[in-house]
This record gives structure tokens, C-alpha cells and sequence, in this order.
């Protein structure tokens, strides 16, 4: 066990590391391309730290067969609705608490207000579809697929949406900006494109490799603890692999980059809210399952809450403590099962 505690602690290191150097990286590239913090957020960071939660279900999903492959294709299925689920909750609480101090409960937290609210807007159009998809008969495979391309079909959207909102948001002063020098630039290197995508390549690398490590160590904890393979799928694997998203923002909201902060979050909801769920639709039994049942719903709440709170002038600090408590709500309700 205490071989298991270091191995997390080391990984947590890595992922602190790697979060640095990414979000420093991605700065530089926003800003050298000319584009606004919404594309950087909501696209870049969004799609580049969603890797590890990406690769868990897939991996779980494809490599099951036989006996293995029911745990499996379930383990698949809690990680990709559990994904989301930590960003639209634990995620926008632990960010929110990071500035709680400096902003009070009546403060605001203000992202670009349009990126934002379309960012959710996707992402509960989205994510409505994906769990009606879990009503349709397995034997509907016509439909079932089709629910998938629109799924595929709402994201493509998305991406020209956020990317042809840019220049207008830049010339109204919403360009992205980097803080400081770039961190391979302190060795001596230039700042290029080719070192900022240098930096990039080592910082997705190493979140990558650091979640992956924290989720084998996670997992040898939880069957020391005796920890079932569903719980583990929808409970602990998302909150390791959210842990990239969650120090990103937390470090942005802690610079006033709002915008970034809360794309990284929402960005990778819609990505994970449309892709993944397309997968799972028809390479899973994407049943409505009471425990799949009670994760859908909060999320959905958490979600719509934010949306219904988003003003001019931002979300109140207070509103997004809320989502907190959705997710204590979905521990206690999954727990007591």
C-alpha cells in the first residue's frame, strides 16, 4: 500500500509539472496565432487535456472480450459518462474554491459571456441526445448510429462555431495573452513555433503518462480497498483523469484568465459530452442503468444551473459552490446503493 501511495504522490508531481508547462505553451500559441481565449481554451486545451480520459474508455472498451468484456465495456461506459460529470461538478467547485478567498461568495467569476454560454449550449443539446440514445432497443442499430453521427455532427459545428467567433473577439480585446517568457525559452531556446509546439508535445506527454500512472496506482488502491469494478469506473477513474483540466483552470483562474479557465472545462465537456458519447452509443450496452441514470441527471443539473446563472457581468461565486454540492449529492446517492 504505501509503494501504491508514493507511486500516486509521484504522479500528481508529474501532472503538476506538466499542467505548468502546457498552460505556458498554450499561451504563447494563442498568442502568436492571433486568436481569442475562447478558441484556446474552449479547443486547445480543452481537446489536448482530455487525452487521458479519451484513452481510458477506449482502452477499455477495445481490449475486452470473452469474460472480461462486460467489465470492461461497463468500466468504458462509467468512464465516459463520468468524464463530464467531474467537469460540470467537481471541477467548477475546486476551481471556484481556488479564488474564493480573493472574491467572496458575492463575487463573479466572468468568462467571455458568448463562448461560454454556447459552450454549454452545445453541450446540453449534446449530451440530451446521448442519453435519450440509451432508450433506443439495442436491435435499432440504424438508429443508434445515426444518434452517433449527430453526435460527430454537433461537434464539427461546434469547432467552426468557436473558430469563427475568433477574429471578432480578438479585435474586441479578448485575443489570447501569455504571462512571462516560455518556459523552454529559459533554457536558451527562442520563442518559435516550433519550441512552443516542442513544449506542448513534452507537457501532453507527460500529463498523459502522469494520469495514466495515477490511475494504475488508483486502481491497485481501490482493490486493496476491495473496491468494485462499476465504482471504480464511475467514481475514482474520473476524478484521476480530470485532474489535468482541474489544475489547468485552477492555475488560469488564479492569473484572472477567466475565459481560459472555465474553456478548458466547458470546452472539454462538449468534446466529451459528443465524441466519446458517440462511441460508447454503438461499441456499448448504452443502457439507462440507475446508476448511469443518476450520473446523467446531475450532470445535466450542473449544467443547466450554470447556464441559467451565466450574466454580463459573469457567474456568481455562490451559484457555482452549488455544483459542489451536486456532486456530494451524487457520491451520497451512489454510495448508499
Amino acid at each position: 500500500m504505501t509503494s501504491l501511495v508514493l507511486e500516486l504522490l509521484l504522479m500528481l508531481v508529474m501532472i503538476l509539472a506538466a499542467a505548468e508547462l502546457f498552460t505556458n505553451a498554450l499561451e504563447h500559441l494563442g498568442e502568436r496565432l492571433k486568436i481569442s481565449e475562447g478558441v484556446t481554451g474552449s479547443l486547445f486545451a480543452a481537446v489536448g487535456t482530455a487525452l487521458p480520459e479519451t484513452t481510458v474508455p477506449l482502452l477499455a472498451i477495445l481490449s475486452g472480450d470473452g469474460a472480461t468484456g462486460r467489465v470492461n465495456e461497463e468500466i468504458g461506459v462509467g468512464a465516459i459518462l463520468g468524464a463530464p460529470l467531474m467537469l460540470a461538478t467537481l471541477s467548477t467547485f475546486l476551481m471556484t474554491i481556488a479564488v474564493l478567498r480573493v472574491r467572496t461568495l458575492s463575487g463573479r467569476i466572468a468568462p467571455e459571456r458568448s463562448g461560454f454560454e454556447r459552450d454549454l449550449n452545445f453541450f446540453i443539446g449534446a449530451f440530451v441526445l446521448a442519453t435519450a440514445a440509451m432508450f433506443v432497443p439495442h436491435q435499432n442499430l440504424i438508429v443508434r448510429a445515426l444518434i452517433s453521427l449527430a453526435l460527430v455532427g454537433v461537434y464539427v459545428g461546434y469547432v467552426a462555431s468557436t473558430l469563427r467567433a475568433s477574429g471578432t473577439l480578438v479585435e474586441a480585446g479578448h485575443g489570447t495573452e501569455a504571462e512571462g517568457t516560455m518556459l523552454l525559452a529559459r533554457l536558451g531556446l527562442p520563442t518559435t513555433l516550433v519550441t512552443i509546439v516542442a513544449q506542448l508535445a513534452i507537457a501532453v506527454a507527460l500529463l498523459v503518462g502522469g494520469a495514466k500512472g495515477f490511475i494504475h496506482g488508483v486502481e491497485g488502491v481501490s482493490k486493496a480497498l476491495g473496491v468494485s469494478a462499476l465504482l471504480l469506473s464511475l467514481l475514482i477513474i474520473p476524478i484521476a483523469t480530470e485532474l489535468p483540466e482541474k489544475i489547468n483552470s485552477i492555475l488560469w483562474i488564479r492569473r484572472g484568465k477567466d475565459t481560459l479557465a472555465f474553456g478548458n472545462i466547458t470546452g472539454a465537456m462538449v468534446f466529451q459530452g459528443t465524441l466519446l458519447p458517440a462511441i460508447g452509443i454503438l461499441l456499448t450496452p448504452w443502457e439507462p442503468r440507475i446508476e448511469v441514470l443518476t450520473g446523467v441527471t446531475i450532470t445535466l443539473a450542473a449544467a443547466i444551473w450554470v447556464r441559467l446563472h451565466s450574466r454580463t457581468r459573469g457567474v456568481r461565486v455562490w451559484a457555482l459552490l452549488v455544483n459542489g454540492g451536486l456532486y456530494a449529492a451524487y457520491l451520497a446517492i451512489t454510495l448508499a446503493r
